[in-house]
């Protein structure tokens, strides 16, 4: 095993969580006497700093949401003053007021940081040529990768999305070793490149993949790495937090969450109570070192379940399984919970069904419809008719039993539906329309 910082990767779990107590009193002290939003919260909640006695007393903490974000727009909650920041970062505000981050320079070395290590655990290093083709600019995945990259020695192709073609020859032209981006665009690229004639397994020096910004199955990751020729890593973060963040290592059993830098928990996101590790519920995290924008059980919203045994490859910080959906996103559907990541969960098990699909939910007579179109592969779709109705039954039972609830399944020609660039965006809800 190779760490990017063994002193603090393989540090001692008592250890760690002794560091982890020292890092939230501290922080905790500061935001109560410097943060007039913090403090209040405090009160509010009837806690001070000198109740903060053990680790476990981050659960006695108010929760922080993106809504608090949205109404101190665009930087009332920061704690740093305007001259020591170096960088702001905007969401893309699809819902509302965007949300603004700012970095001192600490935040983009911390930052840095933690992607060295993420990418080191994944066997990437000097020598490695890495395409980052996540977004520039306002979001954060694009630059949030480039420095990370650079900080672990490897050559960056800073190819942000877009321009695909021009894309899969700068792969094969300057022999790239690795490509951060979504799931949803590797897959257009690999359709891209067969259209070129070009196979990302057998033309290109491509051998890592770097796959986050969006849900994606473990059945997904097994067509990528089998397709294309790769070993497909997930990688988390979001906005608030810094950016992405948190990486799989080379055993791809889960995400490690850099516990001298974050604070997890796993919450029951109707009551706020907290979970065992196993169990499944919301991620909560506590920054335990930002500068600019601190962040104290900020409730993220994605549904995950956290594995706090060390790993086999020896890193000992706690690891969030993949992430299932998240909280806003779950479709309920004539009384049943329904998340797109089961439906790609059952889709991806189909041989003869391609990668892409999409959710349409409508409202007929009061009942809640939900219609999956699911690309068939183009081997399947050269068969005879009956051959498709086999596959269409076929789909259709496997939903039924994945998510407890009857659909309708549209087969559609390969190609047809739409590709994406960034995140993909799988669901149309017409009773919201």
């Amino acid at each position: 095993m190779v760490s990017w910082d063994p002193r603090i990767e393989e540090m001692p779990k008592e250890d760690l969580q002794r560091l982890q107590y020292r890092l939230l009193k501290t922080l905790v002290y500061r935001l109560y006497s410097f943060s007039e939003f913090y403090h209040e919260r405090m009160k509010a909640q009837g806690v001070h700093p000198d109740d903060i006695t053990q680790l476990s007393d981050v659960r006695n903490l108010p929760f922080m949401f993106k809504s608090d974000l949205r109404e101190h727009y665009p930087d009332w909650l920061f704690t740093a003053p305007q001259e020591e920041l170096v960088r702001y970062h905007v969401s893309s505000g699809t819902t509302g007021k965007p949300t603004v981050v700012g970095y001192t320079q600490r935040d983009i070395d911390n930052w840095t940081t933690s992607l060295a290590r993420g990418l080191t655990s994944c066997g990437l290093g000097r020598g490695d040529v890495i395409q980052v083709s996540y977004g520039y600019g306002l979001f954060t995945g694009g630059l949030g990768l480039h420095y990370g990259a650079e900080r672990i020695g490897a050559t960056v192709i800073p190819a942000s999305v877009g321009n695909t073609e021009r894309q899969i020859e700068l792969m094969q032209d300057l022999r790239a070793t690795a490509i951060a981006c979504t799931p949803s665009y590797l897959l257009h690229m690999g359709e891209v490149a067969e259209k070129m004639g070009v196979s990302i397994k057998k033309d290109t020096s491509l051998r890592s993949a770097i796959l986050g910004a969006e849900p994606w199955s473990e059945e997904m990751r097994t067509r990528i790495q089998e397709w294309l020729g790769v070993r497909a890593y997930d990688i988390y973060g979001t906005s608030e937090l810094y950016g992405p963040l948190f990486c799989e290592c080379s055993e791809q059993t889960g995400i490690h969450m850099w516990g001298d830098l974050a604070l997890a928990e796993i919450i029951d996101p109707s009551t706020g109570e907290p979970l065992e590790p196993g169990e499944r519920g919301e991620l909560t995290v506590t920054m335990l070192q930002k500068e600019a924008l601190p962040m104290v059980r900020f409730r993220i919203g994605d549904i995950t379940q956290i594995d706090d045994a060390v790993c086999l490859c020896g890193r000992t910080h706690p690891r969030i399984k993949r992430i299932q959906g998240r909280v806003d996103d779950m479709l309920i559907i004539r009384g049943i919970n329904v998340f797109p990541s089961q439906v790609e969960h059952a889709l991806m098990g189909i041989q003869e069904v391609g990668s892409h699909f999409q959710i349409v939910v409508d409202r007929k007579s009061e009942l809640d419809t939900m219609l999956i179109r699911v690309e068939v592969s183009p081997e399947a779709f050269s068969d005879r008719i009956n051959d498709l109705m086999k596959i269409r039954n076929t789909v259709a039972q496997r939903l039924k039993g994945s998510l407890n609830v009857a659909v309708d399944v549209e087969l559609v020609e390969p190609g047809s539906l739409p590709r994406f660039e960034g995140k993909a965006k799988r669901v149309i809800d017409r009773r919201k329309i």
